[in-house]
C-alpha cells in the first residue's frame, strides 16, 4: 500500500508558501508558522518547510496535512530537527504519536486551521466523531516537539 501524500500545487509552493517562509525567516509567524528545519534522510543536507505549530494542553506538535512527504521521512529518520522564527532556532527531539494519540490533536488542529487545511481531511472537520478521526489519523503523520534531551 503507498502511503497517503497530496503534493502541493503550484500556487502553494511557488507563492504561498515561500510568502509564509520569507515572513518566517524574518519573524513574522502567522497562526503558528515556522520553518521545520530537519536533516534530509539521504543527503544529510538540511531541509526546510514552512509548518504550523500546534499548541494544545501544555504540549506542542508538528501535524503533515498533506501525509507522508519529505519532512515526514525526514524526521522520522533524523528524530530531530530545528523550528525557526527570525534569528530564534529552537533545536527539538521528536515523538511519533500513534493513530489513537492523533485524534484529539487532529481535531485541534482542524479546529485552528480548518480555512486552510480542510481539503486534506476528506470532508471531515473538527466535530467528527472520534471514529472518523481515528480512520483518516493513518493519513496524518504527527509529532510530538519534545525538548533536546
Amino acid at each position: 500500500m503507498v502511503p497517503h501524500y497530496r503534493a502541493p500545487g503550484w500556487f502553494t509552493r511557488n507563492v504561498f508558501n515561500r510568502a509564509v517562509a520569507f515572513l518566517a525567516r524574518h519573524g513574522v509567524s502567522l497562526w503558528g508558522s515556522r520553518i521545520l528545519a530537519v536533516k534530509g534522510h539521504a543527503s544529510g543536507a538540511w531541509r526546510t518547510t514552512p509548518i504550523n505549530l500546534l499548541y494544545l494542553d501544555g504540549h506542542r506538535y508538528l501535524v503533515s496535512v498533506r501525509g507522508h512527504g519529505h519532512w515526514v521521512r525526514n524526521l522520522r529518520a533524523a528524530g530531530t530537527g530545528e523550528l525557526r522564527l527570525g534569528k530564534r532556532v529552537e533545536a527539538f527531539r521528536s515523538r511519533e504519536l500513534t493513530d489513537e494519540e492523533k485524534v484529539p490533536v487532529l481535531r485541534a488542529y482542524l479546529k485552528r486551521w480548518r480555512a486552510e487545511v480542510s481539503p486534506f481531511f476528506d470532508g471531515i472537520g473538527p466535530d467528527a466523531d472520534d471514529e472518523r478521526l481515528h480512520v483518516i489519523a493513518a493519513d496524518h503523520p504527527t509529532f510530538e516537539v519534545l525538548p533536546v534531551a
